[in-house]
């Protein structure tokens, strides 16, 4: 079987250039999407030029040119959208609708996996605000995906190994301490970690999996399905020293929310509902869903032990 024609959305970003990097791997030829709002990001550009060089095609389109996005979307079988649906960089699920119009006009895409990637929004509709924003969106997208008949796979990555692991599970922080740690709760509820690249690597798999259309692909590699506490007990043990332990209570966590800006606020919420409420565990995969390292064994994924490795 021919491998798809994949073209990334937002693949300068923090998932993004690594979804590229796995489609190039795996054989597939790979379009991204250039936009003119790029502007004078230099980094950016060397990012696309390398990219470039490596055997990737550039396509110039626009969110604010419809035409542009219908003749990108026909060069190619599947779209995956990769930017930013989180607010402390920015905020930008909503403008897939542009991208949504686009497919359903082009008529011809087998697939597409909208910018998702985290906690399923679908299990989030009790979600405080004004954290439930980030789902909210998520579930207008998801709505129109459907509603315009286009074939579709959500993934469910959980938490980015980068932001949880590297602060031992604790908001703000992305370095884990050597000398404390304080503990959100009891520091028991079970969280799910997936090192970034290992996360590209399962998506590129299913796009042209049939096991995986119209599903939600939910990463959970079975040993990184931890505790805060048992995170930070591999790092004692890679240290070869005991962290002084503080603990949080619900209460204190949510204490300083109204006085946060925004993007901190929503931030906090999300951080609730993983750290506290255990949301990310809390149900069993049904029809609905698959799971990544079940479908795929022969990936061999990053560890929360091997992971935190780098930061000793």
């Amino acid at each position: 079987m021919a491998k798809s024609k994949v073209l990334i959305v937002g693949g300068t970003g923090y998932l993004g250039k690594r979804l590229v990097k796995a489609s190039l791997a795996n054989g597939h030829d790979t379009y991204i999407l250039q936009r003119p709002e790029i502007g004078v990001d230099i980094e950016k550009i060397e990012m696309l030029i390398s990219f470039k060089m490596q055997g990737a095609h550039l396509l110039t389109a626009s969110f604010h040119d419809h035409r542009s996005l219908v003749d990108a979307v026909k060069l190619v079988d599947v779209v995956i959208c990769a930017i930013s649906g989180v607010h402390i960089r920015s905020h930008h699920i909503l403008l897939q609708l542009k991208l949504v119009d686009a497919i359903k006009e082009a008529g011809n895409i087998k697939r597409f996996l909208p910018s998702e990637f985290g906690t399923d929004p679908a299990r989030m509709e009790n979600a405080m605000e004004p954290g439930r924003v980030t789902f909210d969106d998520k579930m207008v997208v998801r709505k129109a995906i459907e509603e315009a008949g286009i074939p579709f796979t959500y993934v469910s990555a959980n938490c980015f190994a980068g932001y949880f692991l590297g602060g031992l599970c604790q908001i703000g922080h992305i370095l884990p301490s050597t000398d404390s740690v304080v503990l959100l709760g009891d520091g028991n509820q079970k969280g799910i970690y997936v090192d970034e690249d290992d996360i590209a690597t399962y998506t590129i798999k299913a796009i042209d999996d049939p096991r995986t259309l119209n599903k939600t692909l939910y990463l959970r590699p079975p040993k990184n399905i931890l505790s805060q506490r048992e995170v930070v007990q591999i790092w004692e043990k890679l240290i070869g020293k005991e962290l002084k332990k503080s603990i949080l209570s619900k209460e204190e966590f949510l204490a300083p929310i109204n006085e946060l800006a925004y993007a901190e606020q929503v931030g906090l919420c999300h951080y609730y509902h993983v750290c506290y409420e255990g949301c990310l565990v809390n149900f069993e995969i049904g029809e609905e869903g698959e799971e990544a390292s079940t479908l795929y064994p022969e990936v061999n994924y990053t560890t929360v032990e091997h992971y935190m490795k780098r930061y000793v």
